[in-house]
């Protein structure tokens, strides 16, 4: 099959992805990613097939209004006000982005199209092309189910009419706020202005969707149907055999194991003062550190750091993590799933969008502490959820158990072989 990858957003909304991709390529099948323009290099490293499209929404990110919307939308219905109140702005960044997918999904001409949410007008696209789409993606957020509310509301005792209650309203804020964008492109194609049903074909089939996380994590619900999955996670390991710089070994030999410290891409509003909070925070826990600068997350370059702690650009986290003791960072899925995966203690801080989620669930498997926001990040409170982490015993025992879980589960190869036997078949009739 050819099947082209829809994604947008930072690097952990890209490289899931790229560990799909590698899977299928595998598995025999021709598989091309469009996403933003800066990670590019990182998609065609893999052997995996690139098609472009803008960097408008890492540009925004790295803008006041960006940082100020990474800090205060902490919930889906901040976020849904964030979104209204940037629309005037987000809109021609929007209109692009489906135009230059649209010219990747023209161009490649696939069989199946795998999207992220955040690629708005991929079902529209499947829909002209005639092909196959399928939701890929990584929070419990649009396939419905009595057992658990959607991603973002809150759990309340009232049933399981409240539960799927949830998933319509995620299903109303979807096609309001990605409607608009793709209006326009339909009328231009001269297409219909009346969108399929919700999550189906244009025949009326429904659109299947794969979850990258681990059952073992969230459960798989016993209501859901056939055309939906939870596979596990997607992991992507570093390409080659680390080499750590002699540095990172050193510091690594010469004391009790640290903990990490890393938020990612996630830069804020004031980076520089987040910094100077984190540092004092381990300061005052008394423990030895790995402050990792990723993408901007952490500003280390105005500080001189004691011998407790090392400052590093970024380290491959399946070689990184198994080496240290307890992992601080933003509670992006990617990083809360290679800490779990680990074994770690997770204590995590998060900005927006899904990390308060990950946050809350780290904590009710009771292998980290409450989440600490980051406009509430202290260094008293941080000092505070490291050192209990990593005095309790049963927190160590939980990861401990979790991750040897995680390390024995196949995410890509169970999203491959669903792929294989789900759409096989209508590939072969739509050649015939």
């Amino acid at each position: 099959m050819r099947i082209l990858i829809l994604t947008v957003g930072t690097r952990g909304d890209v490289q899931p992805y790229v560990a799909l991709a590698m899977g299928l390529i595998a598995a025999g099948h021709d598989v091309s990613i469009c996403t933003c323009q800066i990670f590019e290099s990182f998609v065609t490293s893999r052997g995996v097939g690139y098609l472009p499209l803008n960097d408008d929404i890492r540009d925004f990110m790295e803008s006041e209004d960006g940082r100020r919307a990474m800090e205060t939308t902490t919930n889906l219905f901040s976020a849904i006000r964030a979104g209204i109140r940037l629309m005037p702005k987000l809109k021609g960044m929007m209109n692009r982005q489906v135009n230059e997918m649209w010219a990747a999904a023209e161009s490649f001409q696939p069989d199946l199209i795998l999207f992220h949410k955040k690629a708005i007008g991929a079902e529209d696209f499947a829909e002209k092309l005639g092909c196959r789409c399928a939701l890929a993606f990584y929070l419990p957020m649009y396939v419905p189910t009595r057992e658990t509310p959607a991603f973002g509301f809150p759990r309340l005792p009232l049933g399981g009419w409240y539960n799927r209650l949830t998933y319509r309203v995620i299903e109303f804020v979807t096609r309001l706020s990605g409607g608009k964008f793709v209006k326009r492109w339909r009328q231009e194609q001269g297409m219909s202005k009346k969108r399929t049903p919700y999550f189906k074909h244009a025949d009326g089939t429904p659109i299947a969707s794969l979850q990258a996380y681990s059952p073992s994590v969230i459960p798989e619900p016993g209501d859901w149907p056939q055309h939906a999955t939870v596979t596990g996670y997607w992991f992507l390991d570093a390409k080659e055999e680390f080499e750590p710089a002699n540095e990172l070994v050193q510091f690594l030999k010469n004391g009790p194991r640290p903990i990490y410290v890393g938020f990612g891409s996630i830069f804020g509003l004031d980076p520089r003062a987040k910094t100077e909070r984190v540092i004092e925070g381990i300061r005052q826990s008394g423990c030895r550190a790995i402050l990792a600068a990723g993408w901007g997350g952490l500003d280390l370059k105005s500080f001189d750091l004691p011998d407790t702690m090392l400052a590093i650009d970024s380290a491959p986290h399946d070689w990184l993590f198994p080496r240290v003791a307890a992992v601080v960072h933003h509670g992006g899925c990617g990083t809360t799933a290679a800490g779990l995966r680990a074994g770690c203690p997770t204590i995590i801080c998060p900005f927006f969008g899904d990390q308060p989620f990950w946050g809350r669930i780290v904590h009710e498997l009771r292998v980290g502490p409450k989440p600490i926001m980051q406009r509430k990040l202290t260094p008293e409170n941080l000092a505070a959820a490291i050192r209990s982490t990593l005095e309790s015993k049963s927190i160590r025992a939980n990861a401990a158990a979790l991750g040897e879980k995680i390390r024995n589960e196949t995410g890509v190869d169970n999203a491959v072989n669903f792929i294989n036997r789900h759409f096989q078949s209508v590939v072969l009739s739509r050649e015939k």
